[in-house]
């Protein structure tokens, strides 16, 4: 296999893995939909630099000794876990506390607002990096595409880019989406309800990831 024909065989995979719906899919949706455009983008370069770190660990090896270590990637699937139960649960809350005193429930889920862009990288990073099967999946598929004979850490590097750039385009599409429906979400009801929507999906992620053992 050589460089070229790695790369496409590559996008191709990393491409159907990033149209499927998940977990970095609701939180781009949530974000970009309350109008949040900067707090949005944020969380997408928090994602996909957590892809980055990823992608450069596994091709330095370091991720190899994750999934060698049970007691390591334990550790990491319940910090995971906890952050997004917490994440989950505090969006869920905040959409009740909202109510009850009048104010809208985004605004209350979402008050580092002077601060939009660096509060969503670190939301999008930390959901990215604490979450183990992000590892396990580079290191299961991304050896599979150095060709024999080529520089591992670079090709390595160079094929995690293509991920980049995929995860980069279809979060745009995502960002438009949403932000076309920002007028019917800025009703407190329809912004109540979707805060409780993506609220539970993110807990629920939270709640498989620490049931899953691998």
């Amino acid at each position: 296999m050589d460089t070229a024909t790695a790369l496409w065989s590559f996008a191709l995979v990393v491409g159907l893995l990033t149209l499927t719906p998940g977990l970095d899919t609701a939180l781009i949706l949530r974000t970009a939909g309350l109008g949040h455009r900067r707090r949005a983008w944020g969380v997408v370069l928090g994602i996909q630099t957590g892809t980055f770190v990823w992608g450069a660990l596994t091709s330095l090896g370091v991720t190899a000794l994750l999934t060698a270590s049970q007691f390591a990637y334990t550790c990491l699937r319940w910090a995971g876990a906890a952050y997004l139960v917490w994440l989950g649960v505090r969006m869920v809350a905040a959409t009740w506390r909202g109510r009850a005193d009048g104010t809208a429930a985004a605004d209350t889920a979402v008050p580092d607002l002077s601060g939009a862009l660096a509060g969503g990288f670190r939301q999008g990073a930390l959901t990215n990096l604490l979450n183990p099967k992000v590892g396990v999946f580079y290191v299961a598929v991304l050896p599979q595409f150095i060709p024999p004979g080529t520089p591992h850490f670079l090709m390595g590097l160079l094929l995690t880019s293509v991920h980049i750039v995929l995860g980069l385009g279809w979060s745009s599409v995502l960002v438009a989406c949403a932000r076309g429906l920002r007028g019917a979400l800025q009703r407190p009801r329809a912004r109540r309800v979707l805060d409780r929507i993506t609220g539970s999906v993110i807990a629920a992620f939270g709640v498989r990831l620490a049931a899953s053992d691998t």
